[in-house]
């Protein structure tokens, strides 16, 4: 799978506006994202929190604890940035810089594409949504086709 440019990620990030964001709304877009996973039978774990909450969390046949560990450390980077993880690690790598020359230890935090910040009008990131079991441009493109999903 091709890799999307900076540029187009950065649009397709612009473009993911909800309206509101609560309790439901997390659960709606976790339902999706499952079934998106189930149908394809893919081994992830789904993960949607903000930095003081879980909202959604669900760990499909063939996932590991690992990919537990992974959304962590992804949402955390999305959570700090206020980016999608896949933005953060490409631009990282343009300038030649790691998470360690960026102050942000490797236990906490993953340059990994699949987190996807969920951005509210009016009042920007307000939780982040995770997929972690797939390589990561795909971790990224399945949160993504969940969010539009959702929107549509």
């Amino acid at each position: 799978m091709t890799a999307p440019t900076l540029p187009e990620l950065e649009a397709e990030e612009a473009s993911l506006i909800l309206k509101h964001f609560d309790e439901t709304v997390a659960c709606q877009l976790g339902a999706i994202l499952v079934g998106l996973a189930q149908t394809r039978a893919l081994p992830v774990v789904i993960n949607i929190r903000s930095a003081n909450r879980t909202y959604f969390h669900a760990a499909l046949p063939g996932s590991s604890a690992n990919n537990d560990a992974w959304a962590r450390r992804k949402s955390n980077l999305a959570l700090i940035m206020d980016r999608a993880s896949l933005i953060v690690a490409m631009k990282l790598a343009e300038r030649g810089r790691t998470l360690a020359t960026e102050g942000l230890p490797e236990a906490d935090y993953a340059d990994s594409g699949g987190a996807v910040p969920l951005r509210v009008a009016g009042a920007g990131v307000v939780a982040i949504a995770t997929v972690s079991g797939l390589p990561q441009v795909e971790d990224h493109q399945l949160v993504v086709e969940g969010i539009r999903a959702l929107l549509a």
